[in-house]
């Protein structure tokens, strides 16, 4: 059976382009609450002023579409005014991702590095960043390399990590599990939990600061094909459609609890975990 891992890079490509579009019309809120959870531009101006004269550098891993910047720009007031040039690396072990997510970037992310590789596999010199994000994009990592992912991810950050993820409770993992138990016979890896990421930094010594952030992914019923993308790719499957998910007695249990008068509500319950190094 093709697991987690590998489904997911094969979903971030060309041909996952119109089912990656449907799943953004519902997620993109997903990075606007990240952006309006914190004043991103005294954080950035903060960690400007340690580095010094030159550019903050910043490691953007799993990058993906580019969806954070581009939320802290129309969000969070993050522009060339307000904050200064910053080398803006992109580390993803897919190339279509690097790719997209490089044609998003506009002052004051000035596109720098691409590391077309997974986290657990970076090749950098220690503490050469002075931040690392990574938002939404731990997932598919597998379990049993969490904790190398992380060392590099710390190794690799002379001043702050911030990782945000969704918890155990989160649409995102309850949604894959039922997945796995209707679809897997129970088998493959689940996503991986803010909580597993929160202890296995505990584990390597750090001490994250977490901040939690409750909201919904939601659209009109009427809107069915655009929910079944959705769907798709929080399951990085597009063998399903819509009504095979909600005939599965499992998966369709719980896609009718997210069904509340002509609306879909995806519950999401998300960790903004930081690590000062």
């Amino acid at each position: 059976m093709t697991d987690t891992f590998e489904r997911s890079c094969a979903h971030w490509s060309e041909t996952g382009r119109r089912e990656m579009e449907d799943f953004y019309a519902l997620a993109s809120v997903d990075y606007r609450h990240l952006a309006e959870a914190l004043d991103w531009v005294d954080w950035l101006r903060a960690r400007q002023a340690r580095a010094g004269q030159r550019p903050l550098r910043l490691l953007d891993v799993a990058c993906g579409s580019g969806k954070f910047p581009s939320a802290l720009q129309g969000y969070a007031g993050v522009s060339p005014s307000s904050v200064a040039p910053i080398d803006y690396a992109l580390l993803d072990p897919s190339a279509f991702s690097i790719a997209e997510a490089r044609s998003t970037l506009s002052p004051p992310f000035v596109a720098g590095a691409e590391y077309e590789t997974t986290l657990q596999a970076l090749e950098c010199p220690r503490h050469h960043f002075d931040v690392a994000w990574a938002t939404h994009a731990l997932y598919a990592l597998p379990t049993e390399q969490l904790e190398a992912g992380l060392q590099r991810l710390l190794d690799a950050v002379g001043d702050t990590a911030c990782i945000a993820h969704a918890a155990s409770d989160s649409h995102y993992l309850r949604f894959y599990r039922a997945y796995l138990d209707a679809f897997h016979d129970g088998g493959g890896t689940p996503y991986v939990s803010a909580e597993q990421i929160v202890a296995a930094l505990e584990r390597l010594g750090a001490r994250p600061r977490v901040h939690e952030i409750h909201y919904t992914n939601g659209a009109p019923e009427a809107q069915a094909a655009q929910v079944q993308g959705y769907l798709q790719r929080c399951l990085f499957d597009d063998t399903l459609d819509l009504p095979q998910m909600l005939a599965h007695p499992l998966t369709g249990a719980y896609l009718e609890t997210c069904r509340q008068g002509g609306e879909w509500r995806f519950a999401q319950h998300v960790l903004l975990i930081f690590c000062e190094t």
